[in-house]
């Protein structure tokens, strides 16, 4: 239900938001995040002489499996953030929200009392607030995001809260939407390059060459059988049974400290580095491993719910080296991939081709086993191709990796 802004008056001075508003004309100085932003605001609002208990900011962003989050103020408390997922949207209560409302018509929406007619805000009944303000944030991008506003002042919101909310809505649009778009940036390049890639990026590392050398170990792992099983499947078939695939492996991965790098076809690169991991090295392959565990015992969960939808069970092979890589910006002047390549990345590669010959889960160069403190059996030497040298290759002798 939408009424009128005007609002029955009650005995207080006119709130001076002047302040507030400078501050978020000058984009918020002092703060850095979007939770310590609104919480500021929130605080100086209510400072200003604007009877507010609540606040909430709502605001959708770009990601693969988050749609929006929401800031939540009270007074005296730090800023709550939750995050909503898409199928939120499609929920009867969400649907029937006045945040939904909105979001859809772009205009505002207010409710003074009664709030027992609108079963989405009988919690606010039940916290003593008398008057709920929702005010449309536009983007430059006409996309609509929102804001809401809560007293527990007997007749509500006056005539100069109201206006004085509405005054610094408008830059705090702004601000939202320049945050908002920071967010997205990271959200995006994160999900397509990696987290520490997606840092490096936004960081300044843009140009062809930008490349440092890092030291790490490699995980280079492959579906076995992809030729056969993408022949006999329809392509979306084959798009399911790779998300299955790297669904077992990425969020063992990101787990324990490793950075995703790239999928290429059915095979995973990906990459722990030593810098920066407040760990030793031994410890780093020790992550690794740890997370091949979970990447199995997940494999181990979902290959009998793919057999119940009547497709065939998956399995990969996985090798892991460590070594130097040349990690950053490879490509051509206009179009440019973050990546890490090397003699190393060549190695893993190849030691992830003996899993399939040899029928073995997971297998490690010697240097790999030198660092790890799991215990490790020779699976033989080999002459791998495109390695100038006889390479010692090991299995590691937990059961699940064998």
């Amino acid at each position: 239900m939408n009424v009128g802004t005007r609002a029955l008056p009650y005995d207080a001075a006119m709130p001076d938001v002047t302040s507030l508003f400078d501050w978020l004309v000058d984009g918020a100085p002092g703060e850095t995040t979007s939770a310590g932003v609104f919480g500021r605001f929130c605080d100086q609002l209510a400072a200003s002489g604007v009877p507010l208990q609540r606040g909430q900011a709502f605001v959708r962003t770009l990601h693969p499996n988050v749609m929006g989050r929401r800031f939540r103020w009270v007074p005296g408390e730090e800023v709550v953030v939750n995050e909503a997922s898409y199928a939120t949207l499609h929920t009867p209560d969400f649907l029937a929200s006045p945040i939904s409302e909105v979001f859809r018509s772009g205009k505002s929406y207010r409710r003074r009392g009664d709030f027992g007619a609108v079963p989405q805000l009988v919690e606010l009944a039940e916290q003593g607030i008398t008057d709920y303000l929702v005010l449309p944030l536009r983007f430059l991008d006409k996309t609509t995001h929102a804001v809401s506003f809560a007293t527990r002042v007997p007749n509500g919101f006056d005539d100069d809260s109201i206006a004085a909310i509405e005054k610094v809505t408008r830059p705090l649009a702004r601000v939202a939407e320049i945050l908002a778009l920071t967010r997205t940036a990271a959200n995006v390049l994160n999900t397509y390059v990696g987290r520490n890639a997606g840092e490096q990026i936004l960081s300044g590392k843009i140009q062809r060459g930008d490349t440092q050398a890092i030291q790490a170990a490699i995980w280079f792992s492959d579906l076995r059988g992809y030729t056969e099983l993408s022949g006999s499947l329809p392509p979306a078939e084959v798009i399911r049974l790779l998300n299955d695939l790297f669904d077992c492996q990425v969020p063992a991965i990101e787990k324990h400290g490793g950075e995703v790098l790239k999928f290429i076809g059915d095979g995973l690169l990906a990459i722990f580095p030593f810098e920066g991991a407040n760990r030793t090295h031994g410890a780093t392959a020790d992550a690794a491993l740890q997370a091949a565990v979970e990447a199995y015992e997940a494999l181990t969960t979902l290959n009998p719910q793919r057999q119940e939808r009547g497709v065939a069970p998956i399995r990969f092979g996985l090798g892991l080296h460590v070594g130097e890589v040349a990690y950053g910006n490879i490509g051509g002047a206009t179009r440019l991939d973050f990546t890490c390549i090397g003699q190393a990345v060549n190695l893993a590669s190849r030691l992830e081709g003996l899993t399939g010959k040899h029928d073995r889960r997971v297998v490690v160069s010697r240097d790999f086993a030198r660092l790890t403190s799991w215990p490790t059996e020779s699976l033989g030497k080999f002459q791998l191709k495109g390695v100038a040298e006889e390479q010692d290759v090991l299995v590691p002798a937990r059961a699940e990796l064998r």
